[in-house]
């Protein structure tokens, strides 16, 4: 209960932790999807239970069917800890609704919005952010997906990699490089293409350690509306950042979720097992790990809910802030988990078990949305700038 929060917040934190913690259990009884189309049908049903529940207007803005005026970016941390806590598969399809339309609800005309968003709110349209390639990733300015004007409308080649949503999509937010002389991160522009547009196919469905609809994505002579840009010709780089700099936050969320399930799994294990004639908990040993656990988590809510307070405040950007978040809640959860497996003992790396799930689902986050090396060289250039400027 910290000075970040409204009451609104607080109202929706208890909200979503009612709803989450039955919502999913007949999905979690199934166990894990044993295929693509069990994995596709499973993030639809969630889709449709976080849209039933009303959470998914946190995804738009009011004008759009929303819950708020503007995306308030301390609601997005709370759901996506909140789901991420419960059901990480949850979390990433709420998160995808959020990050795929992002750029459309902060740069958008207002036919674009009318047309895309509210669809996004009710959970009939299913939103991907096509940012990554196989040699672009991290290193944006290194992408090589094309779009030349022909008339009215664009003409797109290329691929992407590693897109969420890939392949269940109905529309993806596309970047691409409209001015091919231009350097670096010059030159790239963003387009909303429909996921029924011909010459864009799936062209690989890609299985990951914890299942999530990633794909590989090609362009092939894909024609575009002119009225499908994003902001002006390009613009791109700087509405990709920006869509990042709103929605890292909420990945350092996602992590601090997970980490606190796994932290009271442990808890719980560390009290009931017995060791050596008394309960684990009373050794030493456990009670420091517990005690590091608790340290790191706490650590991690105070960054990832400074930046969202930060932005929700009206700061410009918060790119300091949010890469601070991601890395400390990432890196922290990796730890924060990998430390209950290691209470659970054997039971921590049998498949199945919360822990060995949450050790499988936590990994990713510290590659994407920017990986943790990435988020220091940022933290680095940030506090370089602010030193010269002072000087």
């Amino acid at each position: 209960d910290w000075p970040f929060f409204a009451d609104r917040h607080r109202a929706l934190a208890v909200d979503l932790t009612e709803f989450a913690a039955g919502a999913f259990a007949d999905l979690e009884a199934m166990g894990e999807p044993a295929d693509d189309a069990q994995l596709d049908a499973r993030c639809r049903t969630i889709l449709a239970r976080l849209a039933e529940a009303g959470f998914l207007r946190h995804a738009v803005p009011a004008s759009c069917g929303g819950a708020s005026e503007r995306l308030d970016v301390r609601s997005l941390c709370l759901l996506r800890e909140g789901l991420a806590r419960h059901d990480a598969l949850a979390d990433f399809v709420f998160a995808m609704q959020g990050l795929g339309s992002g750029a459309i609800t902060l740069f958008g005309t207002d036919e674009q919005k009318a047309r895309w968003l509210p669809g996004v709110a009710r959970g009939e349209k299913i939103a991907a952010f096509a940012l990554s390639e196989e040699n672009a990733g991290s290193d944006v300015a290194a992408m090589t997906t094309r779009a030349r004007r022909d008339g009215n409308e664009y003409v797109i080649d290329g691929e992407k990699l590693w897109i969420s949503n890939g392949g269940i999509a109905d529309f993806y937010v596309v970047f691409a490089r409209t001015d091919p002389a231009a350097r670096g991160a010059k030159g790239i522009s963003a387009f909303i293409v429909d996921a029924e547009t011909a010459g864009l196919e799936v062209a690989e469905r890609i299985p990951v350690i914890a299942p999530h609809p990633l794909a590989r994505l090609r362009f092939s002579g894909v024609r575009v509306p002119a009225a499908n840009r994003l902001g002006e010709e390009g613009q791109g780089f700087r509405i990709a950042m920006a869509t990042l700099d709103v929605f890292r936050s909420t990945v350092g969320a996602a992590a601090l979720g997970m980490a606190r399930r796994a932290f009271m799994e442990a808890r719980d294990r560390a009290r009931a097992r017995e060791m050596f004639g008394a309960p684990m908990a009373d050794l030493p040993l456990v009670q420091a790990m517990l005690a590091e656990m608790a340290l790191m988590i706490d650590r991690s809510a105070l960054l990832v809910y400074r930046a969202a307070w930060t932005k929700d405040m009206g700061a410009e950007r918060v790119t300091r802030e949010a890469a601070m978040a991601k890395l400390e809640a990432t890196e922290s959860a990796q730890a924060v988990i990998d430390r209950a497996v290691q209470i659970f003992g054997g039971l921590g790396v049998r498949r199945g078990t919360i822990v060995e799930r949450l050790y499988r689902e936590v990994r990713a986050l510290r590659i994407y949305e920017g990986a943790s090396e990435v988020q220091r060289l940022v933290i680095a250039r940030s506090l370089l700038r602010a030193n010269r400027e002072t000087e």
